[in-house]
């Protein structure tokens, strides 16, 4: 499988979190996902953070790419400090910034593989013609180049991630950051996906931050931390 290259190559630092802390009300009392993180991610990085569910792993990668608020402490991204963003400006930077990738996927049922890669490009205001070009070039880079008018069904577990894959780079995200993305694959989908995700940053510059308790996977990054009981272990 050919690796996704261009000629960008970012540097620096590209995520700043300062003292950032996540709290939960719960019935049994407060729980604390996040305990006073800081921590610098340069641009261009690929990394794997690892750790067991309920680690605080999740929340991390939603409070990055602003799917959810902290409770204390400040995230900057490229110069931008997210936490301080009206929900518009949040809609945006998720839209413009962040490529999400889930472990389920996230592939509408009922459409084919180029229309759900379409959905984030026409909210982008992206021209028809352009939607097709990047999907058609996208699903080519990636050995899918045949299989874009199939529906979710049709494809394989390890396909409909790589379609996922491609879903998130549409809009052509700085950040890419992805949840558990091998968590329904096999090893050797796992492989194909991990070499993927690797080659986002090596040879595109793209930042890419993985959440997974899968040591294989972690092996594959250059770089890996470990989370416990919602702190980074540096």
């Amino acid at each position: 499988m050919s690796s996704i290259t261009d000629e960008r190559h970012n540097t620096g630092s590209m995520i700043e979190l300062n003292n950032v802390a996540k709290s939960y009300a719960t019935a049994a009392g407060e729980t604390h996902a996040l305990k006073n993180i800081n921590w610098q991610i340069d641009s261009g990085d690929a990394l794997v953070i690892m750790g067991p569910s309920g680690c605080g792993k999740t929340t991390l990668l939603n409070l990055i790419g602003s799917m959810d608020r902290v409770t204390q402490g400040n995230i900057v991204v490229d110069g931008q400090d997210v936490t301080g963003m009206t929900e518009r400006q949040a809609e945006l930077y998720r839209l413009q910034k962040v490529g999400f990738i889930f472990q389920f996927f996230n592939l509408i049922p009922s459409l084919s593989a180029i229309e759900n890669m379409e959905l984030p490009m026409i909210l982008a205001g992206v021209p028809k013609a352009l939607r097709l070009e990047r999907c058609h070039s996208l699903l080519a880079t990636i050995g899918l180049g045949e299989k874009g008018h199939k529906r979710p069904e049709e494809l394989s577990g390890g396909e409909q991630q790589r379609v996922a894959i491609c879903l998130a780079l549409v809009n052509d995200p700085d950040l890419i950051l992805a949840d558990e993305p091998t968590g329904n694959l096999d090893v050797a989908n796992m492989e194909i996906i991990a070499e993927l995700l690797v080659s986002l940053a090596r040879d595109r510059g793209k930042t890419v931050i993985v959440a997974t308790h899968d040591h294989k996977m972690g092996q594959a990054f250059p770089k890996m931390y470990t989370m416990r009981d919602g702190q980074l272990c540096f």
